[in-house]
């Protein structure tokens, strides 16, 4: 395997997981009563794993971290375009953890829960943007 196909089957790969993540909020949002905790964890690892796509792509290295400022600073001065969009999406960090084990946590508003998934799916798609069709 040469490194560009190496590169581009490790970004697919990323992109397939951040994909698994929409698709995990969408179920989770379907479900009756809606897991609204669960799909703020998924917004938070489809942002991540999207992000992460990108660096692979650009064979940029990149931490063991569910930090979005981190990776999102990276992305940032890959694409200084997507750097709106990255302080956006920075507070989704925090669901990595936040609803995951027990605590005295209040539970999420569903406006909350709404401005995650958009959020999630407009990073995924800005990134699919930047890689354009090289990826095929």
């Amino acid at each position: 395997m040469q490194p560009d196909d190496a590169r581009r089957a490790d970004a697919r790969a990323w992109l397939a997981k951040s994909g698994t993540d929409l698709r995990g909020m969408a179920i989770d949002l379907a479900a009756e009563p809606p897991l609204l905790e669960d799909a703020l964890f998924h917004s938070q690892q489809a942002v991540e794993k999207a992000f992460k796509a990108l660096l692979a792509w650009h064979d940029e290295p990149f931490r063991k971290t569910h930090s979005l400022e981190e990776l999102g600073r990276q992305v940032a001065r890959l694409h200084p375009e997507m750097g709106h969009l990255v302080g956006r999406v920075s507070f989704l960090t925090e669901y990595a953890w936040k609803f995951r084990y027990p605590g005295d946590v209040e539970p999420p508003l569903v406006t909350e829960v709404e401005e995650a998934v958009a959020l999630a799916r407009e990073a995924h798609a800005a990134v699919l943007v930047a890689m354009g069709e090289r990826l095929l």
